[in-house]
């Protein structure tokens, strides 16, 4: 089928579906919503036999739902109704909730349900639960949806009438008033939930250091106490600030401008500056003990036998150049411990997307920043492939992009969950890429494959990547199978009579490509581009970085450019 998907953005469950629905074969075309002549025209030109639509927040024009199929997929079950559905169940604390997709009609989520999955809501931040239970849901329903329309026999069903037995609800957007955190009564569990139900967007505003802020993302504290509201350390760049009973980690702060321009979520310390009190840091230990305890950290690592796991978990897959050296010294510590296999990433949510767009974009010299970002992520990169007396394995549990992608690939062996979605390319930033991508990725899928790759600049599904070569193993599992999955199948890995013998031969064809091109020659290559693309004031890279990172409409020029 020709299949028009129709998003208000091409988020990563918009990507997933994208790349599902072409690996089954249907024709898919993206349209962004918010310009409905534009929709219609597409509609017009494209002929679709059926309208998708992952992630919208605008409803779609009544003359293009009364002649085609719209279906919505909504994150909620049966009878759920409004905007805030999944900010609402996790910050009530709900454990069980599902994705409904459902037919566009004229009042909002009421039309005939043409499938629903369940889903579980564990204890994570929304943007995490919407990129891996929340979409495994999702994409069920809506491959089931699809499937059934092909059909040409399902009848959808009304969500009214006697065959009707869910509860409709029908709930508000949740707006900053319900959000509130209120630190001289609320206790660590309730502002847990509110930071987890607004963590990626809108996040809870407050007031912190005189000036009012959006606190993004949240994490227990176990031992630290003071006055609730107070600010009581800093770690990574994360605030603790204490509660009526404990404490919490706030790893991202984004300012509130009233009439100004957006903020920009950062770092909470850089985001705070010269605002900041005088704070102590308290480390968090890099391989901890039992007697630790819940530690948060967003870097860990711990040994399994001859496995070791070095662990990183960094808020949207970004890498600052504060990340990547602080990620590489723990790898440089893991890359000395006595393991044979070395296990980099495993987590749930996102592996890497490579350099931190936010912290540039903020940078007095956003230039320099971007160098410096690029030149950090290399050093790591250089580690991974230059260590030769073990194997090293990548476990992507989440999304990966960029260079995070060519972080990926410069391990011995790559291994993804099921609901992944892969993006190898730099293109729609304005960028050639760096992290010795010339060298890895034609060296996985070759040259004809890795040009089409970086050019089209479409999203993999983790099927299509084990096709080409991208990823050497895909783990059919959930997002919280997905790192003890990983350590068992490397804990075999290390108990393979063969693995000396690789680890032997690697080395061997590591100082055959030195002599054959040095490392250092593909990195200068990279750099020089990507040094014309940073340091041109009218490279599209910067035009297009600030629209990422602002949420603004892409500059035609600027895309035109690409």
């Amino acid at each position: 089928m020709r299949i028009l998907l129709l998003a208000s953005a091409f988020n990563s469950l918009s990507q997933r579906l994208h790349a599902e629905l072409r690996d089954r074969r249907h024709t898919v075309d993206l349209q962004l919503a918010g310009d409905d002549v534009e929709l219609r025209d597409s509609v017009r030109r494209l002929r679709p036999d059926l309208v998708l639509a992952p992630m919208l927040r605008t409803a779609i024009p009544r003359d293009i739902w009364t002649r085609l199929t719209c279906l919505i997929v909504h994150p909620g079950p049966p009878g759920d109704r409004g905007p805030s559905s999944l900010d609402r169940a996790i910050q009530e604390g709900r454990t069980e909730w599902g994705v409904t997709v459902l037919q566009a009609e004229a009042e909002m989520d009421a039309g005939p349900v043409w499938a629903w999955a369940p889903c579980l809501l564990p204890e994570y931040g929304k943007s995490d639960l919407y990129r891996n239970e929340v979409a495994d849901a999702a994409v069920a329903a809506a491959l089931l949806a699809v499937e059934r329309f092909a059909s040409g026999t399902y009848q959808p069903q009304r969500q009214s009438g006697p065959g009707w037995s869910a509860t409709v609800r029908t709930r508000p957007v949740l707006r900053q008033e319900e959000r509130r955190i209120d630190w001289t009564a609320d206790p660590t569990e309730a502002v847990l939930r509110r930071l987890r139900a607004a963590d990626s967007r809108p996040g809870v505003l407050d007031r912190l250091c005189g000036g009012e802020w959006y606190l993004h993302g949240g994490h227990r504290e176990p031992v630290l106490r003071g006055a609730p509201g107070e600010l009581l350390a800093t770690r990574t760049g994360a605030v603790c600030r204490a509660t009526v009973d404990g404490a919490v980690w706030i790893p991202e702060l984004r300012r509130r401008t009233p009439g100004g321009p957006a903020g920009v979520k950062l770092p909470a310390a850089t985001a705070l500056g010269g605002l900041l009190p005088a704070l102590p840091e308290v480390p968090a230990p890099l391989m901890p003990e039992e007697r630790d305890g819940p530690v948060w950290s967003d870097i860990r690592y711990r040994e399994a036998g001859p496995v070791g796991l070095l662990r990183f978990s960094f808020p949207g897959g970004a890498m600052s150049t504060g990340h990547c050296r602080r990620l590489l010294a723990a790898y440089r510590f893991a890359a000395a411990r006595p393991t044979s296999v070395l296990v980099l990433g495993g987590g749930r949510d996102f592996f890497s997307n490579g350099i931190h767009l936010n912290v540039i974009e903020a940078a007095p010299d956003p230039a320099t920043e971007s160098w410096d970002n690029i030149t950090a992520m290399d050093e790591l990169v250089d580690a991974v492939l230059t260590t030769t007396d073990r194997l090293v394995v990548a476990a992507i549990g989440g999304n990966a992009a960029a260079g995070g992608m060519m972080l990926a690939l410069a391990a011995d062996e790559v291994w993804c969950r099921g609901g992944s979605v892969l993006n190898p390319h730099y293109r729609l930033m304005g960028l050639y890429g760096s992290e010795y991508w010339t060298y890895t990725l034609p060296r996985r899928v070759g040259p004809a494959a890795a040009e089409r790759l970086t050019h089209q600049a479409l999203p993999l599904s983790a099927a299509a990547a084990e096709r080409i070569g991208l990823v050497d193993r895909v783990l059919g599992c959930g997002p919280e199978e997905f790192g003890p999955g990983a350590a068992h199948l490397a804990g075999l890995l290390a108990a393979s009579p063969t693995t000396q013998q690789r680890i032997a031969a690697k080395k061997a064809a590591r100082e055959a490509d030195e002599r054959a091109k040095p490392l250092d020659a593909y990195r200068e290559e990279e750099l020089a581009v990507m040094h014309r693309q940073f340091f041109t004031p009218e490279s599209p890279y910067h035009a297009l970085r600030s629209a990422f990172v602002r949420k603004r409409p892409v500059a035609t020029g600027a895309a035109a450019r690409v």
